[in-house]
This record gives C-alpha cells, structure tokens and sequence, in this order.
C-alpha cells in the first residue's frame, strides 16, 4: 500500500486530505501502520538515555503519531458525514484496538516515570506539561498491574458498546422514520419539504437526533403526530441496555481511578470542578424553568381547547405563537437561502468583526458532492486556514450539527487550520434551499467554533482550537449566535430569495419579540436531558439498573424535572451525545457554556456590539489561547470579571 495517502502529508494547500484517491481499503492499512510507528516512536522516547526535558519527551510526543493522527482525523469525520456499511465495519474493528492503543501509551511504566521527571519555566510549557501529566493520571498511570489490567477490559468494552450505540441509531433514523402512502397525513408540510421526501411513490420522514421532530408543528392531523413523537421517543430500544451497561462499566472504572461515581471523574478536569459546582448551577434553573413550561402550558391547552399530549406542544406553540405575535414561522423561511445566508450572513459578521475575507475554492473537494471547500483571510491577505461546509442531511450522516478539525493548527508544525462545519438541512429536489430560523441559528454556533478552530494561535497540537474542557467549547460558538439577529447583519442577509426584498420590519421586530417565547419548555427539555445525564452517571459501581425505562422516569422526579407533556431532549436510548460521543455527565456544558457566552453578548453590547476592536479583543483574549491556559482565565482576560449567572436568566425569562 506505498500509495495510501495517509502514510505521507497531502500535497494539496493547506494539506487538505486528498479525497479523491482516498478509500475505504486505505483506513485499516493506515490505522495498523499509523498504531506500530507510534508505539515505536513513543518506546524511543521512554527509553532514552538522556535525561527527562520538555523538549525530548513532551515536545516528541507531540511530535508522534502523524500517520494515525491523520487517519483518525478524516476516519471519524466520515464515520459521522457519510457513513458506509464498510466504513462501520472498520469502526467496529479499530475502535476498540485505537483504545487498547491509547491504554498502551498511558500505562506505560517508563513513559510516565520520564514525564514525572519533566520541568520547565515556560508558561505554555508547563501548562502543556500538566495536561500530560493530568491525561495519564486520569488513565490509570499510578494504578498497580492489576488495577491496570481491569482499566483495560472496561476501556476496550466501553469502546465496542459506544461504537455499537452509535451505528444502532444510525440505521434508526431511517428505520424508524414515518412513512405514508396517504399525502392527506403530511398535510400542513411545505411543497418543497414533501418534494424532497417523496420516493417510490411514498413519503418518508426520517428521524433527527432529538425528541422534538421539527415536523410536529407543521403537521395539521394529530394522529400522524402521535405516530411521529412515539417513533421518535421509541426509536432504537436496544440502546437501553447498552445504556445500563456502559453507565455500569463508567461506574466501576471511575471507583478504580477513585472518584465515588463517573459524574465526579468526569468533572474533575472542567472549568466545573466538582459535582457539588453544577448541582448548585443547575438547582438555580430547574424551579423557574417548571413554573414557566406549567404556564406555557396553560396558554396552549386554552389554544387547543382539550388537554394536550407531548405530541401536540410544538404544534400549538406555533398557533399561540401567530395569536401572540402574528408570526408565521414558515413566513421567515424566503428571507433564508443557505447560500446567502453564509455569505452575506455568517461570513459578512466575520469579516466586519474580524476582518476575514473567505472564497470559495472550486477547485479543491471534500469527501461529499455536498462539501463545498472556502480558503479564509486574515485582514492583510495573510492566509488562515480552510473551511468546509457540509450542510444537507443524508442517511449516511448522523444526526444534530458539529465543527470537526482535518488538520489543527499548530506552530510546532507549521501548520494551518483545516476545519469544517455539518449540518443537517433538508435538501430540496430542486430550487433553493431555505433554511427555518432555528437551522440560520445553529449554523452561525457552528460557525463559532469554526472560528475557534480557525484563530487558534498556539504551538502545540495537543492545546489546538477547540481542544479545550468540555464546559467551555460551547462557549464561543453560542456567543457567535448573537450575530444572526444583530441588526446590520440581519439586515445584510435575510433578503427574499426570489425578490431580494430585505425582511419586513414588521416581521423582523416580531422574530425579536419572540426571543423569550417557550423558553420554559426548551430549557425544561433541556435539564431533563442534562439531569438524566447526570443520574446515569452518579451510579455507585456495583449499583443494579434492571429497568433503563423505570430508572429514567425515577431520575427525572427526584430531579423535580419530570413534567409530564416536555419529555427530555433527548431519551436514553437515543442519547448519542453521552453513550456515544465525549458528553458522558457533561451535557451540563451546553448551559454552563451559556453563563459566559451571556456574560460575553452583555460585554459586547456595553462596549458598541459589531467592531473591529471588540472582536480583535475576543480573538486576542480568547479565540486564538485554545487550550494554552486555563478556560476561566481566558474569560477573565475578556470580560474583566468572574462570570455570574443573572445575564443567563434574564435573556431566558426565568426572572
């Protein structure tokens, strides 16, 4: 395999991976290479006979493991992107061999005596040196042998178990999706949305990775509703008992590493700390957020004049939302084609803000007909780095919307950021694309952590873009959300994409007005998600679930979250973000991620909202650090103070 295009860096700008000569058969051969090279190349540095510097042991594992570095990075974007039936046998091959490989490294005897012996004077140096020396702490370095054996099995069977998670829900968004043959059933979906998912004579609706299905405030006939939410909220119940497992194995690795439950090893290295620090944050929303949602409630039972299931809320939302506010939600859709809300929108706020300039690369291609590729400038033409867009749903893409990196950005070497965005927009069979409301705003978030990965300004990888705790990666991508409704933005880019009539004024102050409209319910669906999260993973090792139903609806009412028509954002059987991504107990980090990015939209509008120097301060304090220091003393460098949670009440209503 002398031609896999992994076993050497691409030759094309930026080393943008070559997708054209990658494929499936090249990822094994690379994986195996790139996993021998770096045990070699990890043995060498254990074993030298110089004595422990930052430079021939830090640095030179930094410096280790590019063959599997970048076959990890395209490997796990497609995995996500455009998945295969090949490539989810190659991920159910090499998930758990990359975890005995990790496990390999971070219990290496040798390896971890050396980095104990490291010192340094450099700041960035040692702030990178106690992320080592954390990382391997946390895996198990200081266990004895056989407290390390065990570490390994539960490692290697979490791995397989999350791996199986994730690929069962896959296959459940299309398995589970409605289907009809009566169109009498979708009625209340747009011309377009039936078009694009009509096939073979039949309208399918597959699932996205959420209880709420968008669809259900459209639908006009309430028992293709309840068909809907119950396919939905049911979808892939074999996960139950991968769920039980996996919090079962979580617990007993967290009592071996000796934290009373995984809640507390999952905290210990986030800007939260404790468990104690996000039990008191989230017992200041759980009251105000239930006395909201009971109130939102009332008001849609007098809409609808009958009593509500869950599978009604969203529907009736909209009618009390149009009774309230005259606001059609489908009436803003004209004013949001994709393209024009990316470059008149999203890029527009980036370069007034930042200065950035961004083109499209035709010329260069990614790993779907649907990727478009964008070379971005820093104001004076220096370049930046590459942006790729993948917008459009698909059966072979999960659920939700993410910013991944292809290559981080790092002086070490010399190397510029390759980033990319997906999303999951319904792609019409022909003619534009327009986008709701909700799909504009997640695509400016998830342009805000573009910008992260793009800004990043540090030496190592290790510490690159986004490579920061999970309860502050939330943070720069929800401060990025305020652009889309700031008025010179707006007004730049929600223009009628038959006409180019810029949005009514009308409309515009209605769509503002709404801003803390069912705020009650999203922030209750919101915490039963989190505080689900966060029983599952305060179970004591050795602790017995029998039934994952029966033990979900006790954690939801001894959170005093369970209300009966807001059902969690997201069930256990389907919640991928903790059993099969990295928000296992941290799904708090979306709303403790909030309070900053609160505390940062008040800083900006206190110092005159969309200049050049607030957003050069932002890049300069925050954007570019990456992980290079700690998360609370970036924002403190921002913001000028410690962050308090009253900005966050206030935009939601709880006050």
């Amino acid at each position: 395999m002398a031609e896999n295009p992994f076993f050497s860096p691409s030759s094309l700008p930026y080393q943008l991976p070559d997708f054209a000569a990658i494929r499936e058969e090249h990822y094994l051969p690379a994986f195996e290479r790139g996993m021998s090279e770096h045990l070699a190349e990890v043995a060498a540095i254990a074993g030298n006979d110089e004595s422990p510097t930052f430079d021939n042991t830090i640095a030179a594992l930094e410096r280790s493991g590019r063959i599997l570095g970048r076959t990890s990075m395209v490997f796990f974007s497609i995995t996500s992107s455009d998945s295969t039936d090949g490539i989810m046998a190659i991920e159910k091959e090499v998930s758990p061999r990359l975890t005995k490989h990790s496990d390999a490294i971070r219990l290496d005897r040798a390896l971890w005596a050396r980095i104990k012996q490291v010192a340094t004077a450099d700041p960035e140096e040692s702030w990178l040196l106690e992320k080592y020396r954390e990382d391997f702490i946390r895996a198990g370095a200081d266990l004895d042998e056989a407290d390390q054996e065990r570490l390994k099995l539960l490692n290697e069977e979490l791995s397989k178990l999350s791996t199986e998670f994730a690929q069962n829900l896959l296959k459940a968004s299309t398995e589970s999706a409605l289907v009809t043959e009566d169109r009498a059933e979708l009625d209340g979906l747009g011309e377009a949305q039936l078009k694009a998912i009509e096939k073979d004579g039949k309208w399918v609706l597959p699932l996205l990775n959420f209880t709420n299905q968008p669809a259900l405030a459209q639908l006009t006939d309430r028992e293709t509703r309840r068909k809907l939410y119950t396919l939905s909220a049911e979808r892939a119940p074999e996960n139950f008992g991968l769920a039980v497992k996996m919090a079962t194995l979580r617990a007993e690795r967290a009592e071996l590493l000796g934290f009373p439950n995984h809640a507390a090893y999952s905290v210990a290295d986030q800007t939260a700390k404790t468990v104690e620090a996000v039990e008191e944050m989230l017992g200041q929303l759980v009251g105000p957020a239930v006395r909201n949602a009971g109130r939102e409630a009332e008001a849609l039972a007098e809409q609808a004049g009958f009593a509500l299931e869950p599978w009604d809320w969203s529907f009736y939302t909209e009618k009390v939302r149009q009774a309230t506010y005259d606001l059609d939600a489908d009436a803003m859709r004209p004013y949001f084609e994709i393209d024009r809300v990316f470059r008149d929108g999203i890029f527009y706020a980036a370069g007034r803000l930042y200065g950035l300039s961004i083109t499209e690369r035709p010329d260069l291609k990614g790993y779907h007909e649907d990727v478009s590729v964008w070379e971005v400038f820093n104001e004076d033409g220096s370049p930046l780095g590459l942006f790729l867009l993948d917008p459009y749903a698909r059966p072979t893409k999960r659920g939700g919307a993410w910013m991944n990196n292809l290559v981080d950005q790092s002086y070490l070497f010399g190397e510029l950021p390759v980033v990319m965005n997906n999303l999951n927009v319904t792609k019409p069979a022909d003619g534009p694309t327009l986008m709701t409301y909700d799909e504009v705003n997640t695509a400016f978030h998830e342009f805000g952590h573009a910008l992260h990965g793009l800004f990043s300004a540090v030496r190592f990888p290790r510490v690159s873009g986004t490579n920061v705790p999970r309860d502050f990666v939330e943070y720069p991508s929800q401060v990025n959300e305020m652009w889309a409704t700031w008025p010179e933005i707006l007004a730049n880019y929600a223009k009628h994409y038959e006409t180019g009539e810029p949005m009514p004024a009308d409309l515009v102050e209605k769509m503002q007005a709404t801003q803390k409209f069912n705020q009650g319910f999203m922030t209750v669906e919101y915490l039963a998600a989190t505080l689900l999260d966060w029983s599952w993973h305060k179970l004591a090792a050795g602790e017995q679930v029998e039934d994952a139903e029966a033990f979900e609806a006790r954690a939801l009412e001894a959170a005093r979250i369970a209300v009966a028509l807001v059902r969690p954002r997201y069930r256990t059987n389907y919640f991928a973000h903790i059993f099969a991504g990295g928000y296992s107990a941290g799904y708090y980090s979306y709303i403790w991620s909030e309070v900053l990015d609160a505390e940062s939209v008040e800083w900006f509008k206190e110092n005159g909202g969309l200049k050049r120097e607030n957003g050069d301060h932002f890049r300069r304090e925050l954007l570019s650090k990456g992980g290079s220091l700690d998360a609370l003393t970036a924002f403190r460098n921002f913001r000028g103070r410690e962050p308090g949670i009253r900005p966050l009440l206030e935009r939601r209503g709880l006050v």
